[in-house]
């Protein structure tokens, strides 16, 4: 039960039977971090600080991971033995030798993934409970910087590929766990009011951040990067190293005016990290069996993040194979897709404000769900159809993902968010093999590419049945106040 004041109590592995009062007839928790914030009025300048860390760290995954460096530069010929990268394109030991390399880059970002499955809500957990988010997010921001510059040092040459795919994996550990810490302090600069805007503002800031970005390298590479030196892929290792200063620069301010969050508990610091584990678990059956619906929010969110994640990791590959995109084109369409997605996310923020962010998740997948059947029904009228259904599929993706850190933002146990958001991430890591799996099996069983999208599709419509079955306590900025009820152990 709530105190007089509203507060509620908090919970540590010395009083684990503590209950949280929850939300009538939901199961989902009322002492969530929006209601401790509910009558404050955060500055402005926090809220843009805030956003602009999505900003900041944008070009290690649209310039590095996912479109330029490891692309045009880790995977390509460069890191062949010269007798095999002067073979034709067509010749079988290179096409072996370049899938060698992609394979390779493949499994050093799967074990990256098992160790973000790992690490990531127990280092969540343990932000919470020692008040120390921001000194985690500034940690994490640190070494996702040292492994953007450290890539300078990765030389066109086979002997360096090892290190170059071990930076970029090692760096996205470090995002997603950074990423941890940064979804769970949307509480912090947001209230019940503007947590859709907030939330879409940063989401769709990271998207522009990745336009400018993407743009830059582009005209550098049009103009011949400038006169450059290209030997042992200078242009590719001095990118990397200004997506590192990119990131110093525009992360300053998420440091300097956003707080430090409170210690959720006196005793977090005599727990060591092994105990976590354990402690974890109590948390976990314990938001179970309080907070139900936010368990099986995590689950369905997990599915249809997938689907989300499949359209931007096989598009480039089904615009190239299926509709018969040049580089170029390739490229202009990232670009219009990544300006498409961050105006969409920003704006949806204020229908998820207006409306709740259940209803701006559902609208999204079921128009992802209508206009990939579309691209796939409509496959054979050229490039047109993915040029419309491609962009309306990125209009959809935005504001699925920023409505879905907004929910979890909204139904999160007070000072447990970190540990929330560490599930966040470690659910959509467990179910990251669907969409590449539907991918792959549909391709098989067909015999041609574009079935792939239908895989795709599917994944959405999975989660998007089971986020139909997800009930939630009305979550919009206007709604009523809930009753709070005490349950018993």
């Amino acid at each position: 039960m709530t105190d007089p004041s509203g507060a509620a109590p908090r919970h540590d592995e010395t009083s684990p039977a503590t209950p949280l009062p929850l939300v009538a007839n939901t199961g989902a928790a009322l002492a969530v971090g929006m209601d401790l914030r509910d009558d404050l009025e955060v500055p402005a300048r926090q809220v843009r600080s805030w956003a602009l860390w999505d900003w900041a760290t944008q070009p290690f995954n649209s310039v590095i991971l996912t479109f330029i460096f490891t692309a045009l530069y880790l995977t390509t010929d460069v890191f062949l033995p010269a007798d095999i990268a002067a073979l034709p394109d067509d010749d079988p030991a290179k096409v072996a030798g370049l899938a060698d390399l992609a394979s390779g880059f493949g499994f050093a970002i799967f074990i990256a993934g098992l160790v973000i499955l790992v690490l990531a809500p127990v280092l969540g957990q343990r932000a919470d409970r020692a008040g120390s988010r921001k000194v985690g997010l500034l940690l994490y921001t640190i070494l996702l910087v040292l492994c953007m510059g450290a890539l300078f040092f990765v030389e066109g040459q086979p002997s360096f590929f090892v290190l170059g795919a071990a930076l970029v994996a090692i760096g996205s550990v470090f995002s997603e766990l950074a990423g941890v810490n940064y979804n769970a302090m949307l509480v912090q600069v947001s209230t019940k009011k503007t947590i859709g805007r907030v939330s879409g503002l940063g989401w769709g800031l990271g998207y522009i951040g990745g336009i400018v970005a993407l743009v830059i390298v582009v005209v550098a590479y049009s103009f011949d990067w400038f006169g450059l030196p290209e030997d042992d892929g200078l242009p590719f290792r001095v990118v990397a190293v200004g997506c590192a200063l990119w990131t110093v620069i525009f992360a300053i301010p998420i440091f300097v005016f956003v707080p430090e969050v409170e210690a959720s508990g006196p005793a977090a610091a005599k727990v060591n990290f092994f105990a976590s584990y354990a402690v974890l678990a109590k948390d976990i059956a314990r938001l179970y069996r309080e907070s139900r619906h936010t368990f099986w929010f995590l689950t369905a969110s997990a599915v249809y993040r997938d689907g989300l994640a499949g359209v931007f990791a096989f598009g480039a590959i089904i615009a190239s194979g299926t509709f018969g995109f040049e580089f170029l084109e390739v490229v202009a369409f990232g670009i219009a897709a990544n300006l498409v997605a961050g105006v969409s996310t920003i704006i949806s923020g204020r229908f998820d404000d207006r409306f709740g962010p259940r209803a701006v998740i559902l609208f999204s997948l079921v128009g992802l769900v209508v206009a990939g059947t579309g691209v796939f029904a409509l496959h054979d009228a050229g490039k047109i159809v993915f040029w419309i259904g491609g962009l309306a599929l990125c209009l959809f993706v935005g504001p699925a993902q920023t409505a879905s850190r907004s929910l979890l933002a909204r139904v999160s146990p007070a000072g447990r968010e970190g540990e929330i958001f560490g599930l966040y991430a470690t659910t959509g890591r467990a179910a990251s093999f669907i969409s590449p799996g539907l991918w792959a099996l549909f391709i098989s069983l067909a015999g041609a590419q574009y079935w792939g999208i239908l895989g795709i599709v599917l994944v959405v419509a999975m989660g998007l049945v089971l986020m139909l079955l997800v009930k939630l306590p009305d979550l919009r900025a206007t709604a009523p106040a809930p009753t709070s009820v005490a349950r018993s152990e």
